[in-house]
């Protein structure tokens, strides 16, 4: 019963917020008169042998021992009995203590309040109702043991006893477990938090000697086909070359172009495996990253869409492809009175946290749907919807400053090219105020789908990024689009203002990332190929993503592998390589402010890494 204080603090908690003061002081008029002593042994002891006997409370003895009859059913026949004689003796102590202190006057009292009720019993009662007129009753056979400290000892003992069994064994209220349950469940998530490192520890070691393992194949299969090519039987060539002249010979022969196909053969096979083990070399340049901590969100059951950190890196909202958005906390210390799950009836393609606040989650769909989800109210306070033509809501941006929000729709289509695929795009701002639409920005006619968009910090410019490889920018306070300029070959499918505002960063769907300068419109500052972690058919069913660290010299980047990437931006370190998943990585962010990141997969996980 160590948690009975903790749990009275929250009875008085929900009596005060709920305003009921008249049950408040019900409850503490019955606090401070509680006959049962919160179940606690040495206390309800102390309460019996040093308090109501002494002090001849006869009343409140017999009201306290009737309280603990009813605390057990009529089933309960045997401790009911085991009761009604510790009652019984308890009684006669009562008795027998009154008479040695000379008070007879209290054992007449005694036996009109409850003389009755001790005769019904049938118990051997009567001879006690005779110990006041007798002259010394302790020499008395009958009742001599009853004065004896060998008896007063074991009755004290025999109460002791019972009482702990009846309270270890009474089922306790659920309030009483909360505090309990609470640690129970904070040294759980301690112990996944460790299996989980442990796992990807194990999962990483497992991968590095796969990779190993793939590597020696490649070259014994490279040696051999190389063997067979060049060599009979007795080891030498067709051309009467002997192997320790074979490789000046062959080298000469390709590049004179005057070499027999074998000797091409040989050349092209071993270009391809020494490609292969090229990109194995620098695959292993990725150093995977040291992790401090590491937890595991697995309230999902289809594979993760959208991932995102709240204003203040405190609440994270994931959504899966089958609608469902969960709203969540990694840190056991935060309170998780804003955790909910929202069912939206169709795929989610875009998450947005509103930038001043944790307050509002935004939300666009596959169904033309913008939801804006109150966390405090728990409740979808604004349902809108855009045009009936541009039907999938591919991203959505509040402003860091205005009350307002942007939001890219695409019209989709059909056809082999992603701008077949996508459709026509709609760039519409939203008053969140009165939750109406404001303008809409101009694309000109019939324009590529926009896949991505981001707002400076003080929200006077939007970047916007286009499936013909397009980067636009756009005016906000004249609604007026200010420039723009070809940035892929391929469709873009993620922007990010670099740190300082004077570049923006662009994701290709081929893997290629370039930071553009916006001094020297057109000028490359830095770029990078991730494509060894992209597979372009998965272009086609979900967009990449990549952001960059509060600092903005990391840039994490989803990944087809069980990996993502961590590029160092223009810097001289290697890169990193997150700790894996069991399947593709399809959504990442960033906490706005710690060294933590967050990736969501197609394994239906979210995890949130703490990296030294």
């Amino acid at each position: 019963m160590e948690n009975m204080q903790y749990a009275e603090e929250l009875v008085r908690e929900f009596l005060v917020f709920r305003g009921f003061t008249s049950t408040l002081k019900a409850f503490e008029t019955e606090l401070n008169t509680d006959i049962g002593k919160g179940f606690q042994v040495e206390k309800i002891l102390d309460l019996i042998f040093t308090e109501y006997i002494p002090k001849f409370q006869a009343e409140k003895l017999i009201a306290l021992l009737r309280y603990f009859k009813q605390c057990f059913s009529s089933s309960e026949t045997v401790l009911v009995a085991t009761l009604s004689k510790l009652e019984a003796s308890i009684f006669r102590y009562y008795i027998v203590h009154a008479v040695r202190s000379g008070k007879l006057d209290r054992v007449r009292e005694f036996f009109e309040i409850i003389g009755s009720e001790l005769l019904q019993k049938g118990e051997d009662w009567t001879p006690w109702f005779g110990i006041t007129y007798l002259k010394n009753p302790s020499i008395e056979p009958q009742f001599r043991i009853y004065f004896s400290k060998d008896w007063f000892d074991a009755l004290c003992l025999s109460v002791r006893n019972f009482l702990s069994r009846i309270f270890d064994s009474t089922r306790i209220p659920s309030l009483l477990k909360i505090s309990s349950e609470k640690n129970t469940i904070s040294n759980l998530r301690r112990d996944v938090k460790q299996l989980n490192l442990k796992l990807s520890q194990l999962q990483a070691a497992l991968e590095e000697k796969e990779t190993q393992l793939r590597r020696f194949r490649s070259d014994g299969a490279l040696m051999k086909d190389t063997n067979s090519s060049r060599y009979d039987v007795f080891g030498i060539s067709p051309n009467g070359i002997s192997p320790e002249n074979c490789d000046s010979i062959s080298a000469v022969n390709v590049a004179a172009g005057n070499g027999n196909g074998d000797t091409q053969q040989v050349y092209q096979q071993g270009f391809y495996n020494g490609g292969k083990a090229a990109i194995a070399q620098e695959e292993q340049e990725f150093s995977e990253v040291k992790v401090s901590f590491q937890e595991t969100f697995l309230g999902h059951t289809s594979p993760i869409s959208r991932s995102r950190f709240s204003a203040s890196g405190n609440n994270i909202a994931s959504a899966s492809v089958d609608g469902t958005v969960r709203i969540w906390t990694y840190d056991s210390s935060i309170s998780a009175t804003r955790n909910a799950t929202i069912y939206c009836g169709a795929e989610i393609l875009s998450l947005d946290w509103e930038c001043k606040s944790d307050r509002l989650l935004l939300i666009g769909t596959a169904d033309r749907g913008i939801k804006a989800w109150n966390v405090d109210a728990k409740r979808v306070v604004c349902d809108l919807s855009t045009p009936q033509t541009f039907k999938r809501v591919l991203d959505i941006k509040s402003s860091p400053v205005e009350p307002i929000l942007v939001s890219a729709a695409a019209s989709g289509g059909f056809g082999p090219s992603s701008t077949d695929i996508m459709g026509y795009a709609s760039l519409t701002v939203w008053n969140m105020r009165t939750w109406k639409a404001m303008t809409v920005l101009p694309l000109g006619e019939d324009p590529p789908a926009i896949t991505s968009l981001c707002f400076n910090h003080n929200g006077k410019i939007l970047a916007a990024s286009a499936v013909d490889g397009m980067i636009h920018m756009f005016d906000m306070s004249a609604g007026l689009q200010i420039t723009g300029w070809p940035a892929h070959d391929s469709a873009i499918s993620s922007i990010h203002f670099g740190p300082d505002e004077t570049s923006i960063f662009s994701l290709g769907s081929d893997g290629k990332i370039f930071e553009w300068s916006l001094q020297n419109q057109g000028r490359v500052l830095w770029s990078t190929d991730c494509s060894r972690f992209c597979n372009p058919e998965n272009s086609k069913h979900y967009r990449r993503e990549m952001v960059l660290d509060a600092t903005g010299r990391r840039l994490l980047v989803t990944s087809d592998s069980v990996r993502s990437p961590i590029y160092q931006v223009r810097g001289y370190k290697n890169s990193l390589k997150t700790l894996p998943h069991s399947s593709a990585i399809t959504t990442v962010d960033w906490h706005p402010t710690l060294p933590v990141f967050l990736t969501g997969s197609a394994d239906h996980s979210v995890r949130v890494t703490s990296i030294l």
